[in-house]
């Protein structure tokens, strides 16, 4: 049984990692930056992430219309690619 399943293993596509795309660089770019406008917080690299795990009236009502809005601005760069 052990010879069969290494059979099965040797004809498996090896996993080639993924090449970063020019797309993938300018996300990381936008992360970057809003990482360092919001030095305070911890911005993960998916930014839909940060906005469904907010809790709502965590910060100060000025600070949580920030934070919300530089995020949103940074997915809609994202989206725009630029």
């Amino acid at each position: 049984m052990a010879v069969r399943a290494r059979r099965r293993m040797a004809w498996r596509k090896p996993v080639v990692p993924r090449q970063r795309t020019a797309q993938d660089e300018f996300a990381a770019r936008v992360c970057s930056e809003l990482a360092a406008d919001l030095p305070d917080e911890d911005v993960a690299e998916d930014l839909a992430d940060c906005l469904d795990n907010y809790v709502m009236g965590s910060k100060p009502r000025c600070e949580e219309v920030e934070y919300l809005e530089l995020v949103q601005e940074a997915m809609d760069r994202i989206a725009r690619g630029h």
